[in-house]
């Protein structure tokens, strides 16, 4: 069966095309054309006028079983397995509501994750195509280390990358620096000597994997970037020698500036259950984080959109504000679709996803309005109309109602 979706403009994960239709069959991109070429078409139509047919977005940068509460980590600590998993599950289907359809996990608990990712991408629940982890590799008391895999050292550091690539992770992740959230750590501190860094990215690229680092302090950020780092998550304290290497090696920037930006809205909002250390942490770095965006922006950095969703308050289903803080920060409409489509896609070395074109996976999200002239018509959910994953429709506004043919959840009102 083939669906034809009409009267829309497109943007196809790189450019507008304006008066093209989009043909799906069998939960693929059969065809994207001008709409000439689909004179005399018959089957089914879906048509969308007034609005913008575009890829499912991608975020690069969640923690899919973290619930966003004021303390993730302690309240994970109080769930069975089985509960973290169901949870996970919950927070995947809400995120596919909020039109995204791809999401790298960045750091789970015990490859409980896994199971999400293996039924997703095995087509038995529908939810977003997930990349993940596993655990994160992290210093002796580091940033990360209640879940991570504690490694000290070059010898261990390429062991415990060895142990992620044997669980079966897809990427990973490697803790540079210190962090907002871990008690008695310091963002602008490195954690790992160059060395250590080097090691670790060398062996996960040696196995095919490409690597993501926790950078947030300058020095951590230049080990990273010179032990051949493919994205710097965060990045709070760039300077213009960070900037410089990163753009002299094309590293990409995962800026999720939506984990600050919502740990400090909550709190304001009176939010229970944040620690007071997370709180003056998230102060001290706000104003710096925002300021590093726009120079690595400015200069021509390459973006990859990462909300960390799942940290306090940072919900999972609005992960596409982040596209409208980046705007806000001086971005391009252009550029920050852009980076939630095709860059994360070659980012994420998925050349299945990101574009709509002929043979790429059919996850496609239709929104009201033209978010190249305002961001906001994807940014916020209300603005949605479709969502599409593998040619099935996951969400339709225009029937309120969510159609996932498996699990899903009837309580949330998507």
């Amino acid at each position: 069966m083939t669906t034809l979706l009409t009267g829309a403009r497109v943007f196809d994960g790189d450019n507008e095309k304006p008066e093209h239709g989009v043909l799906i069959e069998g939960g693929k991109i059969k065809r994207l054309a001008p709409m000439g070429e689909f004179a005399g078409y018959s089957g089914d139509r879906m048509d969308m006028p007034g609005c913008t047919i575009m890829p499912g977005l991608i975020d690069c940068h969640v923690h899919s079983l973290m619930g966003a509460e004021g303390n993730p980590g302690v309240v994970m600590e109080r769930l069975l397995p089985g509960q973290i998993v169901m949870r996970g599950v919950e927070h995947m289907q809400n995120t596919l509501a909020g039109g995204i359809t791809t999401v790298r996990d960045c750091g789970g608990k015990d490859y409980l994750e896994f199971a999400i990712r293996d039924a997703v991408n095995a087509g038995k629940l529908l939810a977003p195509n997930m990349m993940a982890a596993g655990r994160m590799i992290c210093m002796t008391g580091g940033h990360g280390n209640r879940y991570g895999r504690v490694a000290d050292g070059v010898d261990d550091v390429i062991r415990g990358v060895r142990e992620q690539v044997h669980a079966g992770s897809d990427l990973i992740k490697i803790m540079a620096t210190g962090g907002v959230m871990t008690p008695g750590v310091n963002p602008e501190d490195a954690h790992y000597s160059a060395e250590e860094m080097a090691a670790g990215i060398k062996e996960g690229h040696r196995f095919h994997k490409h690597c993501a680092s926790h950078a947030q302090g300058s020095e951590g950020i230049l080990n990273a970037v010179r032990g051949g780092i493919d994205s710097i998550e965060h990045g709070i304290f760039m300077d213009d020698e960070c900037i410089k290497e990163m753009l002299a090696r094309g590293t990409w920037l995962v800026a999720t500036l939506a984990a600050v930006k919502n740990i400090l809205k909550g709190h304001d909002e009176g939010e229970p259950g944040i620690p007071d250390y997370v709180i003056e942490k998230s102060r001290r770095v706000y104003e710096r984080h925002r300021e590093s965006f726009k120079a690595y922006y400015k200069a021509g950095g390459k973006l990859a959109m990462g909300t960390d969703a799942g940290t306090p308050f940072n919900r999972h289903g609005e992960n596409a504000m982040e596209l409208e803080y980046m705007v806000e920060l001086g971005c391009s409409t252009r550029d920050a679709l852009f980076s939630a489509t095709g860059s994360a896609a070659d980012l994420m070395r998925r050349s299945d996803v990101g574009r709509l074109a002929e043979g790429k996976m059919a996850d496609v999200l239709v929104v009201e309005g033209n978010p190249l002239a305002d961001i906001k018509a994807v940014s916020r959910k209300d603005n949605h109309r479709v969502v599409i994953k593998r040619g099935l429709v996951a969400r339709d506004a225009r029937r309120n109602a969510l159609n996932s043919g498996l699990l899903f959840n009837a309580a949330a009102g998507l």
